[in-house]
């Protein structure tokens, strides 16, 4: 009996949680979300962190509040529309040159349109607190939706991911001087996952010597699903200055937010393997009775994994969201023509590696590479009002992608990015304000090389992009 370690050491639980890190919904790098704001997203996001009229600085800089001098609300959702196509092929090695074809087809477009609210309050105080403004901001900073057909070929990696995370910011900010602000704020955040992906029984028998087990066949597939959520916290701050009414630049800083996420994994097992397991239970128990230099002993370990794994069960993994460092800045060339520049480093570095830890003693922990690193963001805008009710805005941006061709999975079909951007505000009357805006993203072909928890390998390439659609309504009291 021959049982490959590597068909058991890597848990679904653990590639689940990869999947979070991993499936960009298409509207930035990684999994990170920047559509808090119609406004912003009309000028490639430039600007962020110093807009002086848009209420998304309640997250993105608190100092940044200080520019409004009246109760603000805002409401803004963004409709994000990402596209993908893979092409390639998978199959399961059996020795060093021998690789058996795993049925399937591209699991067509795993994009889905997802819709991205948020919703700002602004609040300058006034009498002895006129130098203090409030804010509160809920917005998703960080989410995924991507979901690949039954039959994809690369099942066994990805076939479901499903990242929310909602976030609640309370700010204020405080002017030092005329010219120079300071703000903070407290961030209340969830993180909420649904995951799943195919699990390939057939091999699992097939490397058990049970008669008639056969590699990537559908009828011994299975499958794991996993859901999970936990709260965190965070902080951010920021300051801005502005040395003339013609310029302004303001750098800000949102801290990493830790989860401990307490999941629950949900396994879909087939008859044939599940009808094996009491073997496998009984053939661990017979070979315990042998003398200790047997050497079938050593597969004690893998046979009780296979009687007794594979049952749902609880599970624990840790998820940080990334730090993320913005400098912006705003220059006036007249009363109608602004100009907008946003540098962003998102801290990916913080995710090196998953640490799963099941509650099943029979399912192995996993600790499982991620080794992404921190990546830039660059973008330049415009703003120009054409008249006193219409203002229009353009812009450009290039977005880097934290993964790399040797640890990159289907869950991200994700390169480096470039962003294009247009957008509009129609002031109603001197109160309320109405925003739209659309966002176009290329993504560099993408290609993936990886082996999934099956010990299947996926090789080939994805064609990617997304649409992005803004509309948001301002008001001022």
């Amino acid at each position: 009996m021959i049982i490959h370690s590597r068909s058991l050491r890597a848990s679904a639980l653990a590639l689940a949680v990869i999947g979070v890190l991993a499936a960009g919904q298409g509207s930035a790098s990684g999994f990170q979300l920047r559509e808090n704001s119609t406004k912003a997203l009309g000028r490639a996001n430039a600007g962020s962190a110093v807009a002086r009229d848009d209420a998304a600085v309640v997250s993105n800089n608190p100092a940044a509040m200080s520019n409004f001098d009246t109760l603000t609300v805002q409401n803004d959702v963004t409709l994000i529309d990402l596209t993908a196509k893979f092409t390639g092929s998978a199959c399961t090695p059996v020795s060093a040159t021998v690789c058996v074809p795993i049925g399937g087809d591209d699991g067509g477009d795993p994009g889905e349109p997802s819709v991205v609210p948020a919703v700002a309050i602004v609040v300058p105080l006034h009498g002895a607190f006129e130098r203090v403004t409030l804010g509160a901001s809920i917005t998703a900073p960080f989410g995924l939706a991507t979901k690949y057909e039954p039959t994809f070929v690369g099942r066994y990696n990805a076939t479901t991911s499903d990242l929310k995370v909602p976030a609640l910011t309370l700010s204020a900010s405080y002017d030092v001087t005329e010219t120079l602000s300071i703000g903070a704020g407290f961030i209340y955040q969830r993180a909420d996952v649904t995951l799943a992906n195919g699990i390939d029984f057939g091999r699992l028998l097939a490397s058990a010597g049970i008669p008639g087990a056969t590699i990537g066949n559908p009828i011994t597939d299975g499958a794991i699903a996993i859901s999970g959520a936990d709260n965190g916290t965070g902080w951010v701050a920021g300051v801005q200055f502005t040395p003339s009414e013609t310029f302004s630049i303001g750098y800000s800083h949102r801290s990493e937010v830790d989860h401990d996420i307490d999941g629950q994994a949900d396994f879909t097992v087939p008859a044939q393997f599940a009808g094996a397991q009491a073997g496998f239970r009984n053939l661990a128990a017979a070979y315990a009775a042998l003398p200790a230099t047997d050497p079938r002993r050593a597969a004690i370990p893998q046979l009780l994994v296979l009687g007794n794994g594979f049952a749902d069960t609880g599970g624990a993994a840790s998820l940080t969201t990334p730090s993320i460092d913005t400098i912006s800045a705003q220059f006036n060339v007249s009363d109608a023509l602004r100009l907008y520049a946003d540098v962003q480093q998102t801290g990916w570095t913080s995710l090196q590696s998953v640490v799963v830890d099941f509650e099943n003693q029979f399912q192995p922990d996993s600790v499982e590479p991620f080794n992404w690193k921190d990546s830039m963001f660059y973008s330049v805008g415009v703003e120009f009002d054409f008249s006193e009710a219409l203002t229009l805005r353009g812009g450009i941006a290039m977005d880097e992608s934290p993964t790399n061709d040797l640890d990159r999975t289907p869950r991200l079909p994700d390169d480096d990015r470039m962003l294009y951007s247009i957008g509009m505000s129609w002031g109603i009357n001197e109160h309320m304000t109405l925003d739209a805006a659309y966002q176009r993203i290329t993504i560099d072909d993408p290609t993936v090389n990886v082996l999934s928890s099956s010990g299947s390998r996926l090789t080939g390439s994805f064609d990617g992009s997304a649409n992005l659609f803004a509309v948001g309504v301002n008001y001022k009291f």
